[in-house]
């Protein structure tokens, strides 16, 4: 591909507080001063190439959400759709807004996005650098992900106990997962349901190589209370990393 990338950024956001131990969704939880959710879109927004931002959310969520976009001013348009009841399925849904915006730019003569970025909003602290490496790898191959090294030592249970995994060549996935907007829609047109634990897999099932590149150990995803507490710790220690 090797061309300028311009990127449409899809965050899914339609999940549940259950392991968060909330009432009410884990992205409006206070990170910093402000929700968790606005950290993750701070990453990405201000970013030239970054066209615009795409959050699926759940119905119950919405109307929160469209009062905390208008109290904040954004670099890129933030826009808003209604999530499904899988990962798949809000991921989805934001595709259908992405290939609409594509197909306006292009009636406009604008710029069209080539790149589909697609991040956890529950990710705030990637690194601008670690987006710079897998934009570049993405434009380049069509597919690329952030991903991290495994570090520790790797068991699986056997029927008698457990036995060690090799752990060299293991990586952790991280996101985004940053894919060529006709990849990505090949992908999950041919997705019929099936089960998938990322993006990344539905892209590899289509014989398209994704390509891994290193990035941070600290794109850490807040999954538990106290995963809030060393994100707020890594963004005061770092803060100039996140801007």
């Amino acid at each position: 591909m090797n061309r300028a990338a311009s990127v449409s950024v899809i965050m899914p956001a339609a999940g549940s507080g259950q392991r968060f131990g909330s009432q009410s969704n884990k992205l409006f939880a206070i990170l910093d001063g402000k929700p968790l959710w606005q950290h993750t879109v701070d990453r990405f927004q201000h970013r030239g190439d970054v066209r615009q931002i795409v959050l699926a959310v759940s119905e119950e969520d919405e109307s929160t959400f469209r009062e905390q976009i208008a109290a904040i001013s954004s670099a890129a348009p933030i826009h808003l759709v209604r999530g499904g009841a899988t990962r798949s399925e809000s991921v989805g849904a934001a595709l259908d807004a992405v290939k609409k915006f594509a197909a306006e730019s292009a009636v406009a003569n604008a710029s069209t996005p080539t790149l589909v970025a697609i991040h956890d909003a529950a990710r705030p602290l990637v690194r601008q650098v670690d987006l710079d490496r897998v934009f570049a790898k993405a434009a380049e191959t069509g597919a690329a992900i952030l991903a991290a090294p495994v570090s520790g030592t790797l068991k699986r249970t056997t029927g008698n106990g457990s036995e060690t995994v090799d752990r060299r060549n293991t990586f952790v996935a991280l996101t985004p997962q940053v894919f060529a907007i006709d990849v990505i829609c090949q992908a999950y047109a041919r997705d019929r349901g099936r089960l998938a634990t990322d993006d990344a897999q539905l892209v590899e099932r289509t014989s398209h190589p994704v390509q891994l590149v290193p990035g941070s150990a600290d794109n850490l995803k807040i999954t538990f209370p106290e995963d809030l507490r060393i994100a707020e710790a890594i963004l005061n220690e770092c803060r100039s990393e996140f801007v």
